[in-house]
């Protein structure tokens, strides 16, 4: 029996009328039966780690501000299930922290109360957009992002005040106001002004501290994540003295749990502000020996000189690029430690890496996504 009073009608967690042993048995067949499909063969397949939270594990979520029904009253949520111009109120979810139901209520009731317009996909016209809000999970600190047009001027003050007075169990740390006149449905900084607050949020990993910036991506379950680090560094034959490759580095998660045992490590990343942050947050917990280059993947590779032990690679959904993928083979690395959200293009990757002569040694999955499609993967390749 789904747990949500939104199943069927939020377009989010699909599986959540399915038993959890059973939804792990599912997406295990299919992530198998994507690389059984291209050829891959795998040396040792370690099973499935599944969550130990099976509600409130996301630390982020966005919603869109919009109504459920052309004309209709006001809402705050998620696309409705089939229906991309359709917006359902979300205000019971329960993959997330109860405080951020407590935020999208008191928002929602608040632009209702003020009468603010809702944006309009069509015709582009309206002030509100969207409402993202994180979380630090070790920390407890709440940062909220309301984005709008300039179309209209907020009430600040009052808006600061009904969210401050909210009776929360963690605390919120920061208010921000993005202003994004982007006629993409892609949240953009025409300009960002701080409410209330600061503009990140701290964050825990292994032992690591973390300042998690508005924008910044950050993996989603954070105790899931770590066991999936664990794993995947533990793949590496000989990590102490290395130098480590880390692509598609992020804010530096991972290169900086490498850097505590690895001699040097460098991450490789598109997103500027996210680079920011990672030095910043390297800098924070005194590793010295980790350092991050922003810019496309393929472009920085080609300019740094230094040569990579290890290469580490967390692409985004759709994969490493053909381009990208024959440079990093042509370093012919003894070991690739490949962490993948998507079986599709995982599965497409390693088909190219096996006939290169590289062979996926050891492969685990995690289910880090509860009662959603989504899955995630570790595998250890070597160089024959």
């Amino acid at each position: 029996m789904p747990i949500c009073k939104h199943f069927g009608i939020c377009g989010g967690c699909l599986y959540q009328d399915i038993p959890y042993d059973r939804q792990l048995d599912l997406k295990k067949s299919e992530a198998l039966g994507l690389l059984e499909n291209k050829n891959i063969y795998i040396g040792e397949f370690l099973g499935i780690e599944g969550s130990d939270k099976l509600t409130g594990y996301r630390n982020k979520m966005e919603y869109t501000f919009g109504d459920e029904f052309k004309g209709g009253e006001m809402t705050l949520g998620m696309h409705k299930k089939k229906h991309y111009m359709s917006i359902v109120t979300i205000d019971e979810c329960l993959i997330v922290d109860d405080d951020f139901n407590r935020i999208v209520a008191s928002t929602l009731e608040f632009f209702k109360e003020m009468a603010y317009s809702q944006y309009n996909k069509k015709s582009h016209a309206g002030f509100q957009r969207n409402l993202i809000v994180r979380k630090g999970e070790r920390t407890g600190e709440l940062l909220v992002n309301l984005v709008t047009t300039s179309q209209g001027k907020l009430a600040a003050d009052l808006f600061i005040d009904r969210l401050l007075h909210l009776e929360l169990q963690n605390r919120i740390v920061g208010i921000i106001h993005t202003i994004n006149d982007s006629i993409s449905d892609f949240v953009y900084a025409d300009r960002m002004d701080i409410l209330y607050g600061k503009d990140h949020y701290m964050e825990e990993i292994s032992g690591l501290r973390f300042k998690v910036s508005a924008f910044s991506f950050f993996q989603t379950n954070v105790p899931a994540i770590e066991k999936l680090y664990d794993t995947a560094l533990g793949f590496i034959d000989e990590l102490r003295n290395a130098t480590v490759f880390d692509l598609y580095s992020g804010t530096g998660t991972i290169a900086q749990t490498a850097a505590r045992k690895a001699g040097t490590v460098y991450g490789f990343e598109l997103v500027d502000e996210a680079v920011q942050a990672a030095r910043m947050n390297t800098a924070m917990n005194g590793l010295d020996n980790c350092f991050f280059e922003a810019g496309d993947v393929l472009d920085t590779l080609q300019k740094i000189e230094e040569k990579p032990d290890v290469i580490i690679v967390d692409p985004p959904r759709a994969g490493i690029h053909p381009k990208t993928l024959n440079k990093i083979l042509n370093y012919r690395v003894k070991q690739i430690i490949y962490i993948s959200c998507n079986p599709k293009t995982l599965a497409e990757n390693l088909a190219v890496m096996q006939d290169f002569g590289y062979r996926a040694e050891k492969l685990k999955l995690f289910d880090n996504f509860p009662h959603t499609k989504h899955i995630e993967a570790a595998v250890g390749l070597r160089l024959e």
